[in-house]
């Protein structure tokens, strides 16, 4: 894992057809309207397009990626409305049933990160722990760090699935003073209080960062987007969209890039704004994607995308790192070198894509096992 592609695994603050009883992680399944059992496919398609923009971002980096998709607010958000809607339940049971469905997956992917990195010498400390349940950030060595960085996710995700008894309990008292409330922890992070370097300070900060938009799912969930006023809510997204982007240029010296992912107040403003438009659209317009729909393949690979969420997202930055040598050995074949862009970083793109292909191929049938679901090569 020493040749890294463009992009640090980091910078992304980086959510199977559940039963009609069960709803699945953000990264599992797709939303599932409250009318009934039928998927939504306006939730299913804003996760894909999350997943493709993740995987394009740590290909290429582009500081302008938050910008244009903020993926990680979009998948916190549609987490926050699938865990709302598990919660009709008994918390326990879905407790469990999150943790089920989470944890094989990454133990599966984490038996060969912490492998590879046990065979380059490195030895932990009792912070393995953290490697069997999440519950902080899993440590590791320099070598593999392009890995094991992204786990930040679901560092954040499990802790947001724990808290989620009590926060929607929190919601549904004021749901309104609540979901404004929710963005002031991340301003007192920003400007009163500067939490430790450490594993819980790291852990609060995301938390914060991403509160809205897990509390904003549980709004669009009960109905409290629905019955919300027009005029107010594209006032307050358009001031929380200026917020954002205004803080995150002005201080554009100060962080040394524009990029929200490294900018964690202008990452929870632009998130909100963005994310409470897209929500509002479906809760009060109806909006969707037609598109997929009508073109069976590609409602099928968003289908796909959708059952194999989790498996995409662990795998994604080993298929880049991957892609880098096996580009390098291309270059000692003629014809590759003289006709395959191999300079390219699309092409490297490309190449990271078949490679994540070949994982889900390999590993997406933990996903199936973990939902108590029959495996399945493609879903």
């Amino acid at each position: 894992m020493g040749a890294h592609s463009k992009g640090a695994a980091r910078r992304g603050p980086a959510e199977g057809k559940p039963h009609a009883e069960e709803s699945a992680p953000a990264l599992d399944r797709g939303a599932v309207p409250d009318q009934g059992s039928a998927r939504d496919r306006y939730f299913d398609t804003l996760r894909a397009l999350a997943l493709v923009r993740v995987v394009a971002y740590h290909a290429f980096g582009w500081p302008w990626a938050g910008l244009v998709f903020p993926s990680m607010g979009v998948m916190f958000g549609l987490a926050g409305t699938l865990m709302a809607r598990s919660l009709r339940r008994p918390a326990p049971t879905v407790l469990r049933s999150r943790l089920r469905r989470l944890l094989p997956p990454f133990w599966c992917w984490g038996l060969f990160v912490v492998g590879a990195m046990l065979v380059r010498g490195w030895m932990p400390g009792w912070q393995i722990v953290y490697w069997v349940v999440p519950l902080g950030d899993p440590p590791g060595s320099a070598w593999g760090e392009q890995a094991w960085e992204i786990l930040w996710y679901l560092r954040t995700y499990l802790w947001f699935v724990l808290l989620s008894p009590l926060l929607l309990r929190l919601f549904r008292l004021a749901p309104v003073p609540v979901l404004l409330l929710s963005l002031v922890p991340i301003v007192v992070l920003q400007f009163l209080w500067q939490p430790p370097g450490n594993r819980f300070g790291t852990g609060l900060l995301d938390l914060a960062t991403y509160l809205f938009c897990w509390i904003l799912g549980f709004a669009h969930h009960d109905g409290v987007l629905a019955r919300a006023r027009a005029v107010a809510v594209v006032a307050l997204s358009s001031a929380a969209l200026a917020c954002g982007a205004w803080y995150a240029f002005a201080h554009r010296s100060e962080y040394g890039t524009y990029d929200l992912d490294d900018i964690p107040l202008a990452q929870a403003l632009w998130s909100a704004g963005f994310l409470t438009l897209l929500m509002y659209a479906r809760a009060r317009l109806g909006t969707g994607f037609p598109g997929p729909v009508r073109m069976r393949r590609l409602d099928r690979l968003v289908s796909v995308f959708n059952a194999r969420a989790v498996t995409v997202y662990l795998w994604h930055e080993l298929a880049l790192v991957l892609a880098v040598p096996l580009i390098d050995r291309c270059w000692d074949v003629p014809a590759f070198e003289a006709y395959l862009p191999l300079e390219s970083q699309w092409f490297l793109l490309g190449v990271g894509w078949v490679l994540i292909v070949v994982f889900v191929l390999l590993f997406g049938w933990v996903e199936d096992v973990a939902a108590r679901r029959r495996p399945r090569l493609v879903p």
